[in-house]
């Protein structure tokens, strides 16, 4: 899937704050290596090298846009590479993922491997987006089947390809690892004019706005799949006298493996 890292970026703040309470949850002094899986831009990834200015820190992420302009500084470094094909190497002591396993529809088989494979003393932190189910998606799901672009996007959309705090826990706790789990659910408050909308351009409206594009290159049809969806999105979503209020639930799950 193509990305757009300067739409990704439009809720900077918004989508950085899960990311700094996870990382608080690791309570590591000093790790050889740190590793962002699915880091995107990178801009996050560089705030763990501030955090531990001693170990070697990389972003890995499959997207070439997203890692066209990735910040720099000592010890910092970048690989393009697919989640799926990434191991634990011997002193990857603090493993971050961060709003990526959702793309990633094999990572509950993968986590126990990963797991297993980490060094004794290592920690592995992970956040999801838990929001599948909340009307921003099932209205994405739903207006999908409804129109002259239901053949492009038949099978496009996940219903809910993330466990819930419960699930992720009982994973690293069958590892050995000692964990928490939790949720979140962040009161996003949004300005402008269609800004749920706005901000699922970003993130899970992609794969269904390249598949329209794909089979309509006008635009025509990602238009009209756009325009009658934005009217389902304000009518979940009124806009209020400060703004629009997005509720958006995040999962997080963080382990130290002894």
């Amino acid at each position: 899937m193509r990305w757009d890292p300067a739409r990704y970026a439009a809720f900077g703040d918004e989508r950085s704050r899960p990311f700094h309470e996870l990382v608080a949850q690791v309570g590591l002094e000093a790790p050889r290596r740190v590793v962002d899986l699915g880091c995107g831009p990178g801009t996050l990834t560089a705030t763990l090298a501030a955090r531990w200015p001693t170990a070697s820190v990389v972003g890995i992420d499959s997207s070439a846009e997203m890692l066209a302009s990735p910040p720099t500084g000592p010890g910092l470094s970048f690989e393009l590479g697919s989640i799926e094909d990434w191991t634990p190497g011997p002193t990857d002591d603090v493993v971050v993922t961060n709003a990526a396993l959702q793309w990633v529809p094999s990572h509950v088989s993968l986590l126990p491997a990963w797991l297993d494979a980490m060094p004794s003393g290592s920690w592995f932190a992970m956040q999801v987006p838990g929001n599948f189910g909340s009307p921003s998606h099932a209205l994405m799901r739903s207006v999908a089947a409804e129109g002259p672009w239901a053949s492009a996007l038949d099978g496009v959309l996940r219903e809910d390809p993330v466990l819930d705090p419960a699930g992720y826990l009982g994973i690293m706790l069958d590892a050995g690892l000692e964990a928490r789990a939790w949720e979140t659910t962040y009161a996003q408050l949004l300005p402008g004019a269609d800004p749920v909308l706005a901000w699922v351009r970003g993130t899970g409206l992609r794969p269904a706005l390249q598949a329209l594009d794909a089979a309509d290159p006008s635009g025509g049809l990602t238009a009209a799949y756009e325009s009658r969806y934005a009217t389902a999105l304000r009518e979940a979503y009124p806009a209020g006298a400060h703004g629009t209020v997005y509720p958006f639930r995040r999962v997080f799950a963080v382990g130290r493996k002894p």
